[in-house]
């Protein structure tokens, strides 16, 4: 099973979920988002597939500290711009696994569809 996982190294959620993968003895690549960017065409592929709400992290820092034109008014294009170019206000950790994408960390969700 090929499985990416994308976030970033020192968030505790991102860290909770690669601890998880090593103990169910899951392989998979990472991918730090602060470091290697994310590609808007997957954003949009992520957004997509779970929507605005489940993707853009509107309770982080990063989210609340932009100003308020840029937080009004988001819809799907709007979200893109922004988690592309403030990787921080992407949710984290997401994983793409052949046949779905997880997106958050719960282990209950997470053993359903990798256990």
């Amino acid at each position: 099973m090929s499985i990416t996982v994308y976030g970033i190294p020192n968030c505790d959620t991102v860290k909770k979920a690669r601890k998880w993968l090593d103990g169910q003895g899951i392989d998979y690549a990472f991918h730090d988002y602060k470091k290697q960017g994310v590609d808007p065409a997957k954003l949009e592929s992520w957004v997509a597939d779970k929507g605005v709400e489940v993707v853009l992290n509107t309770r982080g820092t990063t989210f609340r500290k932009l100003d308020e034109a840029t937080k009004a008014d988001i819809d799907a294009a709007k979200a893109v711009a922004i988690m592309a170019e403030h990787t921080s206000t992407i949710k984290r950790p997401v994983v793409e696994y052949p046949g779905g994408l997880l997106v958050g960390f719960k282990d209950s969700e997470w053993a359903a569809a990798l256990g």
